[in-house]
């Protein structure tokens, strides 16, 4: 599959380490509210790592290809991509952590004594996030948005992408300088106009690229992709022994699980933000970006088999 072009290859079985995932998310769930407090301290990582299993299944199915089965190596570049932005984030989180130990927007409960096993926890559900956008949004596009038409072309002219990776600098920059929780939506936004025009400008794919020519395929499975990734991931969370909740000025009383009803509104644009920010780390893994256009398929390079 070209940048942006989501082919329809030959259908496979549903492969066994689905299977094996929805055990896992039915195992947890089983042992998190029979009172198990080991699998409620470390359970979102671990149902998590069920939820890849299943979903990349589902992706074989459809594609005929999946990150488990064909690109392993690709999958383990995501996941430590995911890794080490979601760190970023939490510098955002907690921007003066120096001087202070005030989070400004989400807070973690009930941790794991040991620092060691601590960051473990970390990694692991870290390591999840992204890999479970990517694959959830490959299976909208395999399904719901396969047959999505060629829309509207929007090209935006290249003076107006310099002044949005400009726009998209700054806000990446404002919430370290002023710290607030008034500018949580920077820190979700910023990414995304800082790095998919520079990903367009530089050759790489964007969804800068993908509506200039009329492809919206890629960009509606994101969002797509975002808010239902979103909702599991507050789903989950409420029952979790080891959990989050947040502090922010929107509404922040008004609540679906632990998340504020506006807060929602922001996991689509996440999934936006986080494959731009994918996408930029992987072109720093690779000379051109014409060494893997002619095998990107989707969301992510294929190995070419």
């Amino acid at each position: 599959m070209s940048s942006g072009d989501i082919g329809r290859p030959s259908k496979a079985r549903f492969c066994p380490h689905g299977y094996a995932g929805l055990a896992i998310i039915v195992a947890a769930e089983a042992l998190l509210f029979a009172g198990n407090s080991l699998v409620g301290e470390w359970f979102t990582p671990i149902v998590w790592t069920g939820f890849l299993l299943f979903v990349d299944a589902l992706v074989c199915r459809a594609q005929g290809r999946s990150l488990f089965v064909n690109d392993r190596l690709e999958l383990l570049v995501i996941a430590v991509v995911s890794i080490a932005c979601w760190w970023l984030f939490e510098f955002y989180n907690a921007p003066r952590f120096w001087s202070s130990d005030l989070e400004l927007w989400w807070h973690y409960h009930n941790l794991e004594p040991n620092l060691y096993l601590r960051r473990v926890g970390y990694d692991w559900a870290f390591a999840t996030i992204f890999p479970a956008m990517f694959l959830t949004a490959e299976l909208f596009a395999a399904t719901a948005f396969s047959r999505l038409r060629v829309a509207r072309r929007v090209a935006l002219p290249r003076a107006l992408l310099f002044v949005l990776i400009g726009a998209g600098a700054l806000m990446a920059v404002v919430p370290l300088l002023f710290v607030s929780k008034w500018l949580v939506p920077f820190v979700w936004l910023s990414f995304i106009f800082l790095l998919d025009p520079l990903n367009a400008l530089r050759g790489w794919p964007s969804l800068t690229e993908d509506i200039a020519r009329g492809d919206w395929r890629r960009l509606a499975a994101l969002l797509a992709a975002g808010g239902a990734c979103g909702v599991l991931w507050e789903f989950w969370n409420y029952w979790a022994a080891t959990k989050w909740t947040y502090t922010v000025p929107y509404l922040g009383g008004v609540k679906l699980f632990e998340m504020p009803l506006l807060g929602f509104l922001g996991f689509p644009p996440f999934a936006v933000e986080c494959w731009a920010m994918y996408v930029f780390c992987r072109s720093l893994l690779t000379p051109s970006a014409r060494a893997v256009e002619k095998n990107w398929r989707g969301l992510w390079p294929t190995s070419g088999e």
